[in-house]
């Protein structure tokens, strides 16, 4: 049974019953039959040739889906507690020895990378709050094969952390901006830290190391009226924004459809300001958002619209909790546990590329969130990792 503890770590608490844990002994032992090469590794010398038994490997799904993201929640716990993520009070989070450490998780990600992972994104809870956050950038940056090294923050403790962060190997930062209010940043996180939220996002932009996007997340009745002033502020500061629709992953589950305000809605409110947004071609086919520009080309605006135009049929992400679980979907109910296999190092590589096999070839082919039988998964956002 995994436990997490309330609060600021104090007794424990069982996690949601109707959380699928999968992948045991005899899974990973058929999932290995997926690997070529793999079976005629010996367990002395597997770690050593699991690169050329992997050279032709990749993470494709049963619809074609090739995998080459991997999200990693480095902890659930936040210091703010924002209305479409976390409960206002009680906040559970998992005890500190439950969480992956670095070195754990380097060594997952060299096996993910020999499968053809090569973006790579930190995320949390507010991954600036585990201590040290630096050390794992500079040991994930070091891997050959990592191509892109990025990080989603709330933006509260960033200013002091990030020169640390850039001279080990940071290049992309996504910051949180949901308001441009003090007293509407506190309505929404329920702290308040404004403030600490501009001087990180004034540093990001200073720095020429770092590329920043922003990402708003606009809620119906709270800071739907600062639209344009966002927007405003985007191209004032020269920064691409990214809209993102409300998604069921709030931990109070007072999520309805009715209270998202999608991208299309989104688009209609700047282009009566700005006049008609440009459509952009994708750089990926996988990625999440669709970007426009305004039309005078001074600004890049992206639509993350995961709930009205859902993306899944180009997904390309898989993602690994804080706890050592993997996910194939943000909104997933099964989780395929891969922290036993870590817990020595070197760690069973053969199994671990099993595992991501096994974890990949399940996934479905949507998040199914319109379906009339769909489920919310038992885990917040915190606690997956967005």
């Amino acid at each position: 049974m995994m436990h997490y503890v309330d609060g600021n770590r104090g007794a424990s608490a069982d996690q949601p019953a109707s959380s699928e844990i999968v992948g045991n002994d005899s899974q990973i032992a058929d999932a290995k039959k997926m690997l070529p090469g793999l079976a005629a590794i010996s367990s002395e010398s597997n770690n050593a040739q699991l690169g050329s038994a992997q050279s032709s490997t990749v993470l494709k799904d049963r619809f074609g889906r090739i995998h080459q993201s991997l999200r990693i929640s480095v902890t659930d716990v936040c210091n703010i507690r924002c209305q479409y993520c976390m409960p206002a009070e009680g906040a559970q989070f998992l005890a500190s020895e439950r969480l992956l450490s670095f070195e754990q998780i380097e060594e997952f990600v060299r096996v993910a990378v020999s499968f053809g992972i090569r973006r790579i994104r930190l995320t949390g809870g507010e991954p600036l709050s585990r201590p040290n956050l630096h050390q794992l950038v500079a040991k994930l940056s070091a891997i050959d094969g990592v191509d892109d090294l990025a990080l989603t923050t709330n933006g509260t403790l960033l200013a002091p952390q990030l020169p640390g962060l850039v001279r080990a190997g940071l290049r992309r930062i996504n910051l949180s901006l949901d308001t441009l209010s003090a007293t509407t940043f506190e309505h929404i996180s329920r702290r308040k830290s404004f403030q600490n939220v501009l001087e990180g996002l004034q540093a990001a932009l200073k720095c020429p190391d770092v590329e920043v996007k922003l990402n708003t997340l606009v809620l119906r009745h709270l800071n739907m009226c600062e639209v344009i002033d966002l927007v405003t502020y985007a191209r004032e500061h020269q920064v691409d924004i990214r809209f993102i629709e409300f998604m069921p992953l709030d931990a109070s589950r007072q999520w309805q459809n009715s209270s998202v305000v999608t991208g299309h809605e989104l688009r209609e409110i700047i282009s009566r300001r700005f006049g008609p947004l440009n459509r952009l071609v994708d750089q990926r086919s996988s990625q999440p958002s669709a970007d426009y520009e305004l039309s005078d080309g001074s600004l890049k605006i992206g639509f993350i619209d995961s709930v009205s135009q859902p993306f899944c049929g180009a997904c390309d992400r898989l993602r690994l909790t804080a706890d050592g679980q993997l996910q194939n979907c943000l909104f997933g109910t099964e989780h395929w546990p891969v922290v036993q296999l870590l817990q020595t190092l070197p760690p069973d590589r053969e199994s671990i590329g099993a595992l991501l096999q096994a974890c990949v070839s399940a996934k479905h082919p949507a998040h199914g969130i319109s379906d009339p039988q769909f489920v919310a998964p038992p885990r917040a956002m915190y606690q997956i990792g967005g």
